[in-house]
């Protein structure tokens, strides 16, 4: 459970996010935290029921669902629904790398929509969709970037009222080098910082001169990264602003959170 000398609450952490390809889910259930959002990596590494069963008895879990994925699509393919009771649900378009071809063809809106209808407590995942997820309502769930605190602020001051919550990837390291090497790389893939770095420059610890530059500003605007009272700043920041719940993805691993 979530407690003031954890690691997750010095942060300012909220839930972690937590990858069934990359995390040992049964580790999940000692976390000190009271929230746990599964990220989606494709039917092969959804979890199965026993393992949500476990976390649920003691955390607030959500998984994702991708709405035009088969087995979560509520215009289609339905079978892997409901998921298990206690259970909640985000509910997103669905990366590419984990759709089929003729799933990624698949209209967005109604399926959202019709999601909506029934799982009304889901969130919903705003990336490459926000005006698609803004009018299906529920939680907003979006990935940090360099303009989430302008766009936050911007919402809360027209009179928005939903609940906002945040994604980012975690560092809990001080080490330049141990931050690049875990979220270099994530960073690198977004259209502004792909513009900035020279080409063919390292996007990780080996960075050097202007691109490990470019680099360290970025997982800054991307990531959540230092020791735990700098990211405690930052967390902060993001509730100054009108987010609610800020979520981490463990970019190192589990350990640097128990």
């Amino acid at each position: 459970m979530l407690t003031e000398e954890s690691p997750v609450s010095r942060a300012g952490l909220d839930a972690l996010a937590l990858k069934p390809k990359e995390h040992d889910l049964s580790r999940a259930v000692d976390l000190p935290v009271d929230t746990v959002n599964i990220d989606y990596e494709g039917h092969a590494h959804f979890p199965s029921d026993a393992v949500l069963e476990a976390l649920a008895a003691d955390k607030r879990v959500f998984a994702t669902t991708p709405v035009r994925a088969d087995g979560f699509d509520p215009l289609g393919d339905d079978s892997h629904l409901p998921l298990l009771e206690g259970v909640g649900r985000v509910l997103v378009a669905g990366h590419g790398a984990y759709l089929t071809e003729t799933e990624a063809t698949k209209a967005i809106a109604p399926r959202l929509h019709a999601a909506r209808e029934t799982a009304p407590e889901a969130w919903v995942g705003t990336e490459g969709i926000e005006r698609l997820a803004l009018a299906a309502g529920g939680t907003q769930y979006e990935l940090l970037s360099r303009g989430t605190e302008r766009s936050v602020r911007a919402l809360r001051a027209a009179g928005y009222e939903g609940r906002l919550a945040v994604y980012a990837p975690v560092v809990l390291a001080a080490e330049e080098t141990d931050i690049l090497d875990a979220v270099g790389g994530y960073a690198a893939r977004r259209g502004p910082v792909v513009r900035a770095l020279p080409e063919g420059a390292s996007t990780d610890g080996t960075a050097t001169g202007r691109a490990r530059e470019v680099l360290s500003e970025a997982v800054r605007d991307y990531a959540l990264v230092g020791d735990a009272a700098t990211v405690r700043e930052q967390t902060d920041t993001l509730r100054e602003a009108g987010v609610d719940t800020v979520v981490g993805y463990p970019a190192r691993g589990l350990d640097a959170f128990f």
